[in-house]
């Protein structure tokens, strides 16, 4: 074994000293003035090989064949430039670049500099092999906000991003709970969740909650395209939101990095990181330590978190990759409160025997060819291994935990995998420069659900179960899609898209769905398949070279998921005939910038949701209120999203020497109601009749609004923000007045300031600190019907968090 093992390395060496002989490109890139520019993109065009500047502006490009090359020097904001060169054996060349500055357009992604407006920026109109031309889409880029990225914090890292909803009752940051335009936050369930490009989620399909969601500290930016993700990932109401995690630094030989937090609840984060690249190979890994107490008595978190990448180029055309993303952690759930207890006191708990776990495993492979400058060709594979699991006291809080009572053991099991084949190509037609994407998909998704288990009495996690568990469902879900997308250009002003997705769904469920005095209740087997075409398409107008008209509108389709058809709680009932819902989404807006002190993005949307599924309060011939999930007829989502930031001193001044303010604004109005759906229930014996026409969509505010304003100094940065959020209801009766298991009821507007700042010095160390919950508010954003309620969900009040970190 040993000797295999030194002839493996032997001809590893031998393989880079080989490498190591043919020719190579070094070179400097700096701007106009001569200042050295860090991170310029430097392409060998119509290949996959690039690289970029080090903190030096220096680059490397080696193990090159003989042969001609275009190199292109490339940073958002300065003209690119391009220079054709020969390469003969064994040769070394020199190019440097001196890039000058430009007014560029949309065409790229929106750049911010350490003056002016660090906002939120939009994708490029064709990006890698998706087109994003004509629809509403953010990037989050993660290292231009001041947030506590050790923890997550989805209401600062959304904050610029307008009719983002998030639910915030997990203040561990293990999970992330956000929506959009009316939808539901559970868990991203609405949105397409993807990592990287591929799915992390245990069945997109089939049940598409995201209980896994990467460290902050090591995503680069977030990608959220409004809609039906342009129907190239999927045809979610909510879009596709993408993290995309910091690429294998390819600058350099290798990067270090580690940042580490303490903070208050006895937090403490540690977060390591290196990378690099070395001729045609690039690599990176990470391993996040989180632990800690949580606001709430009765709460705990300890997560671990590791992820490894490579890439390899094996010609200058073709390049393969492959990562690993590993996830498991242990958290104590507080559980929910009544009304009188949260007014009482929000950190309190009265469950003190609640766990939660989640092992993740998310491997994935990769393929990409080049076969011209305007042609390209990419695959990728995927999968997902994952658990949920949970113990506890899941009955109605005002049932009191007696400490002797067997508790509640609930476990998911999944074991899914999938392919995507995508292809993009420019062809000339009119005159004009148009493109195709296309691609394939496949998917299949395994879910084992075991409910409702008789549990130990311990205090502690675990998920030992007493005999059988009375429900033991299989849930099988295969995919199959293809779609289409075209830009046709009509001027250099003008352009619109079309598209079309083809989907088919074949879902089967079976098992068993209760034990009755040891007699099972086997469900009939539940076979669901259905195929259907979606179409969508969009129109963008140029007004200038950085402000532009768009415009899209695009069918959606949300199937079934198994989480509708088992109840989360006890006192839920499900609605044996559900229905796949339909609709559209609509946009028209106007983005763009003035300079680099202006950013705006103002939108109307419109949302048709048809058979949507959602829960109402239903009285039972004993007069007794409970939760029933249906479909729920025709909901309506309407408002505006308005999107501003504004830097005064780079607009009037140009430059400062005493720093610059960058001030921005996030608003959003939406109306999201029910039509015509009638109703009944029992109340003293006598059928009464209603209508959810009017009613307010449930979990859905009509205000989200976020103001803040951050002051930057060379390497000095610090943010407030304030949000600011409208009431809702937690069932579509919107019930006023809350049940006593507090299920039901208003939620009621808050608003919620927090403040943070950075400090970067001498190139390699930065100080971040921050305060979350400024003012410490007692507010709440969910009343939760099962696991980890029922309830309400207190977010949390005042936290402090303090890091240090180095890079080199």
């Amino acid at each position: 074994m040993v000797s295999r093992i030194y002839t493996i390395l032997m001809l590893f060496m031998l393989h880079l000293t080989v490498f190591s002989q043919k020719s190579s490109i070094i070179g400097k890139v700096s701007d106009s003035s001569k200042q050295d520019l860090v991170g310029a993109n430097i392409i060998l065009k119509g290949t996959v090989r690039g690289v970029q500047t080090n903190s030096n502006g220096e680059f490397i490009i080696k193990g090159l064949n003989t042969g001609n090359y275009t190199l292109v020097a490339t940073l958002l904001g300065l003209k690119a430039k391009e220079t054709n060169i020969s390469l003969g054996e064994n040769e070394v060349k020199t190019v440097n670049f001196e890039l000058e500055d430009e007014t560029y357009t949309l065409n790229d992604i929106q750049v911010v500099a350490s003056r002016g407006v660090r906002g939120n920026e939009h994708l490029a109109e064709i990006d890698n092999y998706t087109i994003n031309a004509t629809k509403k889409n953010e990037v989050i880029k993660l290292d231009h906000i001041n947030a506590n990225l050790a923890m997550n914090n989805s209401r600062q890292i959304f904050s610029r991003t307008p009719g983002i909803s998030v639910w915030e009752n997990d203040g561990s940051g293990i999970q992330l709970s956000v929506a959009s335009r009316g939808l539901s936050p559970n868990r991203s369930w609405e949105f397409n969740v993807r990592m990287n490009g591929y799915d992390i989620t245990p069945d997109p399909m089939g049940y598409p909650e995201a209980y896994y969601t990467p460290p902050m500290e090591v995503v680069d930016r977030i990608e959220i395209v409004r809609g039906a993700s342009s129907l190239q990932y999927g045809p979610q109401f909510g879009g596709l939101m993408n993290f995309v995690l910091r690429k294998p630094d390819i600058s350099t030989r290798i990067t270090v990095e580690s940042q580490n937090t303490v903070g208050s609840n006895g937090l403490f984060s540690t977060f390591n990181y290196i990378g690099g690249t070395e001729g045609r190979l690039s690599y990176t890994a990470y391993y996040q330590k989180r632990f800690g107490d949580g606001w709430r008595d009765n709460s705990y978190y300890n997560t671990d978190h590791a992820h490894a990448e490579l890439s390899y180029a094996i010609t200058n055309k073709f390049k393969i990759g492959a990562e690993v993303t590993y996830m498991t952690y242990k958290s104590q759930q507080a559980g929910g409160l009544t009304d009188a207890q949260f007014a009482q006191d929000a950190r309190q708990s009265v469950r003190s025997r609640n766990w939660f776990s989640t092992p993740w495993l998310v491997p994935s492979v990769s393929a990409e060819y080049i076969f011209t400058e305007k042609t390209k060709l990419s695959w990728k594979a995927f999968g997902v291994v994952a658990e949920r699991s949970s113990v506890g006291n899941v009955a109605a809080i005002t049932a009191v935990d007696n400490f002797s009572s067997s508790r509640q053991v609930d476990r998911d099991y999944y074991n899914n995998f999938g392919s995507e084949l995508r292809f993009i190509t420019d062809y000339k037609f009119l005159g004009m420069n148009n493109t195709v994407a296309s691609g394939l998909r496949y998917y299949n998704g395994n879910i084992d659900r075991q409910q409702q288990g008789k549990g130990s009495t311990s205090m502690d996690m675990e998920f030992s179960v007493e005999g059988e568990y009375p429900r033991d469902l299989n849930f099988n879900n295969i995919n199959k899609a293809a779609y289409f997308e075209n830009i046709f250009r009509f001027s250099k002003r003008f352009l619109m898209t079309a598209g079309a997705r083809l989907e088919n769904i074949n879902s089967i469920m079976q098992g068993r769905f209760s034990l009755s005095n040891g007699q099972a209740n086997n469900l009939t087997p539940i076979t669901r398949e259905r195929s259907f075409l979606l179409f969508g398409g969009g129109a963008e107008y140029h007004l200038t070279s950085q402000t532009e008209f768009y415009s899209n509108i695009s069918q959606a389709y949300r199937p079934v998921l198994i989480s509708d058809l088992t109840p989360p709680a006890t006192t839920d009932v499900i609605d044996e005939n559900l229905q796949d819902a339909r609709g559209y989404n609509f946009d028209f807006g106007y983005r763009g910038k003035v300079g680099n002190y202006l950013n705006f993005d103002i939108d109307y949307f419109y949302v048709n949701y048809n058979n949507r599924i959602g829960t109402i309060t239903q009285t039972n011939a004993s007069n007794q209120r409970y939760q029933f999930r249906t479909n729920l007829g025709r909901s309506i989502s309407q408002g505006f999203e308005g999107y501003v930031e504004f830097d005064p001193v780079t607009a009037f001044f140009k430059t400062s020497k005493i720093g610059y303010v960058s001030i921005f604004t996030s608003l959003a109005y939406i109306d999201a109601t029910y039509r015509d759906f009638k109703t009944t229930s029992v109340v003293n014996g006598q059928v009464v009749e209603g209508n959810l026409s009017g009613k307010r969509v449930e979990n859905a505010p009509r205000k989200i609004n976020r103001f803040g304003i951050t002051y930057n100094k060379k390497g000095f940065s610090m943010t407030w923000q304030m949000s600011d959020i409208g009431k809702a209801y937690a069932d579509a009766s919107n019930t006023e007045t809350a049940n006593s298991a507090a299920t039901t009821g208003l939620i009621p507007a808050y608003s919620v300031q927090d403040l943070s700042a950075s400090f970067k010095f001498l190139k390699h160390y930065n100080v971040k600190a921050g305060v979350n919950n400024l003012t410490d508010e007692r507010y709440f954003t969910r009343r939760a019907g099962g696991y980890p309620g029922p309830g309400i969900l207190p977010a949390d009040g005042r936290t402090f968090y303090l890091s240090a970190g180095i890079k080199f």
